[in-house]
């Protein structure tokens, strides 16, 4: 027997039993690195982060905040829970790599980490799908969990 959570006894796929657990307020945090061509970049930056489409980083924190909301219909054994906050920051760190941090938060039984980390990486796909057109050298990279609080196991990565 496995000591995955999300097996039942009979090495089953379900969903965990969260029924006895006990009410607290978890907050999660995600990252997701977004690598673009610098050229693409500089012609970003020159242009205010505006394409056809639209504002690439207001598009993908509207679309990561979305994808945030639908986690428990997106991943299969996820619960389908609210959320009580979520926020979506984008910058560009010293590498030039443009860095997505999702951060959300509950009063639940159970935890919001999935939801920070599929809002992290659908306002990562949202940039490749904004700036495609330019160029399709773009890499999306190291999805992470960055902190979780609340619930059994804090986490926070060094």
């Amino acid at each position: 027997m496995t000591n995955f959570s999300h097996l039942n006894e009979k090495e089953q796929p379900g969903m965990v039993n969260v029924g006895d657990k006990k009410v607290t307020h978890r907050k999660a945090t995600a990252k997701a690195i977004v690598v673009i061509p610098e050229n693409i970049l500089e012609a970003l930056q020159k242009d205010d982060f505006k394409t056809k489409k639209g504002s690439v980083f207001q598009t993908a924190i509207i679309a990561g905040i979305m994808a945030a909301k639908k986690t428990g219909d997106l991943i299969p054994l996820c619960h389908p829970i609210g959320m009580d906050n979520c926020e979506i920051g984008i910058e560009i760190n010293s590498q030039n790599e443009i860095e997505i941090y999702c951060t959300a938060e509950i009063e639940a039984k159970t935890g919001i980490e999935m939801e920070a980390l599929t809002g992290a990486s659908v306002a990562a796909l949202t940039i490749y799908d904004m700036c495609k057109a330019m160029s399709h050298d773009i890499v999306i990279k190291e999805i992470q969990l960055i902190e979780k609080t609340g619930g059994k196991n804090d986490f926070k990565r060094d």
